[in-house]
């Protein structure tokens, strides 16, 4: 029974929106962060919060044990695909010597379940839609992390007899619809970056890359609201539990989205003109990528509440206005 969850990096923009509905389900929560990319502000009341960085297996040990943890969710890493090709080493510091330290401090402790925030940067580029048996081959080092932390979290649940739950993240974007809890810091996330710049007098927006093989040359991707990918960390680790098994799922809407696209509704929606300069292509950026979500929606009976473009750029908007 899942009832003591662990959250690293809890602090952070996802992290967050699954607490909030862990505690709405009624579950205890504990959560580990050092705070280098999270924000105490976002750290829910109910939730019992340690500063404590990723690597220091020994302090996460003495957690796990006192609290009786017995799931896992891990989200703690570094994201950005376009730092990660200047700073590799920091990648691979955090995101798998990390999860090695992560997997250190779970063994022989009452922890049965983990789940894994991996991405669809996993996969090979070039195929519009991709399925969890498609091709795997990352184009950035931010998805070799990714990858390398997949294949460790597999062979430890299979050595130590747990249960996991590897979830690939498709384009995450949108703030939680109570106003008090969304995105914060900056980064290669489009949805937060034109939420700042659209508040602008003159907002000028910039993009990387309009001569992509797409239908209107910018990038495509899955976005999926946070909300909704917060709902799917508490039904796949209740599901994996009862189960007793382990999967491997990608986490979007399947549906193709363009950077344009995503501009013409915030323009919509701020009633604002917003102005494009184009710059090159970047490193690592993939061409397109969308979420065949079948097994996902067959594992858990999902159903997505905010899957529009629109209904998600509301709630970034709305956060924005709010935050202070």
């Amino acid at each position: 029974m899942v009832t003591n969850i662990l959250i690293t990096g809890g602090a952070g923009y996802i992290g967050s929106h699954t607490t909030e509905i862990l505690i709405k389900n009624n579950k205890n929560v504990f959560i580990v962060d050092d705070l280098s990319t999270g924000f105490k502000r976002l750290v829910n009341n109910k939730a019992k919060f340690y500063r404590v960085n990723i690597l220091n297996d020994k302090k996460i040990k003495e957690i796990i044990i006192k609290n009786k943890i017995d799931s896992i969710i891990h989200l703690a890493a570094v994201l950005s695909v376009g730092e990660s090709e200047k700073n590799p080493k920091k990648y691979n510091k955090i995101n798998v010597t990390g999860t090695k330290k992560l997997l250190k401090s779970i063994k022989n402790t009452s922890v049965k379940n983990i789940i894994f925030s991996s991405t669809c940067a996993v996969y090979k580029d070039g195929f519009s839609k991709v399925n969890e048996k498609t091709k795997l081959a990352p184009s950035s080092v931010y998805g070799k992390t990714k990858l390398t932390c997949e294949k460790l979290i597999k062979v430890f649940c299979k050595k130590n007899r747990l249960n996991y739950g590897i979830l690939r993240y498709f384009n995450v974007a949108g703030a939680s619809t109570s106003g008090k809890i969304g995105q914060i810091n900056k980064g290669d996330q489009l949805f937060k970056n034109l939420s700042l710049e659209i508040k602008k007098k003159n907002p000028v927006f910039k993009i990387y890359g309009n001569n992509y093989e797409t239908k209107d040359g910018t990038c495509v991707r899955d976005y999926i609201h946070v909300s909704d990918i917060s709902d799917i960390h508490h039904k796949i680790l209740l599901k994996i539990d009862k189960n007793d098994t382990s999967k491997i799922l990608n986490c979007g809407y399947g549906k193709g989205v363009s950077v344009y696209d995503v501009i013409k509704e915030f323009r919509k929606y701020a009633n604002k003109n917003l102005k494009i300069r184009n710059f090159p292509k970047r490193k690592g950026d993939m061409i397109k990528v969308i979420s065949d979500n079948k097994k996902l929606k067959k594992f858990i009976h999902w159903k997505p509440r905010y899957n529009t473009v629109g209904k998600i750029v509301k709630t970034c908007l709305n956060w924005e206005r709010n935050l202070r």
